[in-house]
């Protein structure tokens, strides 16, 4: 089906994209997986190509051309090659938005030079011990002491903890019983701050590339120059983020759908059983029939969505009504694509088991399926 999303300058990028995700991310990803995590070059590759700055402004280092789709064309390239950039998503996606939005002139002139160039990694550390998606649990304390905010806390599920030089800490400045939304503060916590600590590497089902760590923050001075916005505003800085967030997991589980599909297509064609190629079967033609049906409805609906988050008029709720088709979509399409497969399907050599593994996820992060209910129905006046 033909997509209205893109335009010339967008595929021009979309053929440098892939060729960088053939030659810089593809014969690594194998040993990437087995360290858990991502190698530092790559992220200073990709910012001597211009392709981690181009939202940044050019007196930086950047291109200065704020464009999500330019993001969504690094997912779509990267799942075509049967990877994931993890925390790479994470830094351009997640994180860096939070900076472009709210960081002050000084701020801008330390770290956006090494931002663009690949050589500042960052991580946003939202997520407590018992919170899960409840930001307005948050307990991390930061307390206001002169020039500095001496922080107390821990966080977990933190994607790009283990190598990050720049971690934003959402924690509580000030406490109000009446409005548990009030008195939250974004604070920039540097590599090497007395007090700041790396804790385990969580092993995951999926996503085996992507870091995810656990942090604590034991009387750590964050200077006041380190604040990211105003004292006492987190709070709505980060729900302003949330359709982007969501829409990121939208993208990659459409883009990881269509390629289990692709992928699914080619092993029946080539497998045969009792004698007959698997492609051949009644059966497999209705399965991969519905699985394509149901990926073109969902890449129509994220497409629009596209457009709308590009001229700033998405909401809440239709990120959430993205979110939550798309990456229920994934989940039926890639479960029953490695159905096909067989007992194939199950053995981690075959693409297909990644993919499966790596799609659990899309359901919890950013917000889970609940959740994404919860904001719907709100919008219905329920």
């Amino acid at each position: 089906m033909h997509r209205d999303l893109f335009n010339e300058d967008h595929e021009a990028f979309r053929t440098v994209v892939r060729d960088v995700v053939a030659k810089e991310v593809v014969p690594h990803y194998a040993d990437w997986e087995k360290a858990g995590r991502m190698h530092r070059e790559l992220f200073e590759r990709l910012g001597s190509l211009g392709l981690l700055g181009m939202a940044i402004p050019e007196r930086y280092g950047g291109a200065g051309i704020v464009d999500y789709r330019y993001n969504v064309i690094l997912q779509e390239e990267a799942a075509r090659a049967l990877v994931t950039l993890g925390t790479v998503r994470t830094q351009l996606e997640v994180v860096l938005p939070y900076f472009l939005a709210y960081a002050d002139e000084q701020q801008r002139g330390r770290w956006f030079s090494g931002l663009a160039a690949g050589t500042l990694l960052t991580a946003i550390a939202m997520t407590e011990p018992g919170t899960g998606s409840d930001l307005a649990g948050i307990r991390t304390t930061a307390a206001r002491d002169g020039d500095h905010y001496v922080l107390n806390g821990a966080k977990t599920f933190i994607t790009g903890g283990l190598l990050a030089d720049l971690v934003i800490v959402v924690a509580r400045t000030s406490s109000d019983p009446g409005n548990r939304r009030s008195g939250l503060t974004l604070l920039v916590v540097e590599d090497g701050m007395p007090g700041f600590t790396r804790g385990r590497v969580l092993d995951k089902l999926g996503i085996k590339v992507q870091d995810t760590v656990e942090l604590s923050f034991e009387d750590v001075r964050v200077p006041v120059a380190n604040r990211l916005g105003e004292e006492g505003a987190a709070f709505d800085y980060l729900t302003h983020n949330l359709p982007q967030e969501r829409m990121t997991v939208a993208v990659g589980s459409v883009a990881q759908a269509r390629a289990a599909l692709n992928g699914t297509i080619e092993y029946v064609k080539e497998r045969s059983a009792f004698g007959t190629p698997v492609a051949s079967f009644q059966n497999t033609k209705f399965e991969l029939a519905a699985v394509a049906a149901e990926i073109e409805a969902a890449q129509a609906m994220l497409d629009r969505a596209v457009l709308e988050l590009v001229g700033r008029r998405l909401d809440g709720a239709d990120a959430a009504k993205v979110k939550l088709f798309c990456t229920e979509m994934q989940a039926r399409a890639v479960d029953r694509c490695l159905q096909l497969f067989g007992g194939h399907g199950y053995v981690t050599e075959y693409p297909i088991a990644r993919l499966y593994a790596d799609a659990r996820v899309a359901r919890i992060y950013a917000g889970t399926s609940e959740v994404m209910k919860v904001i719907i129905s709100r919008s219905l006046g329920l």
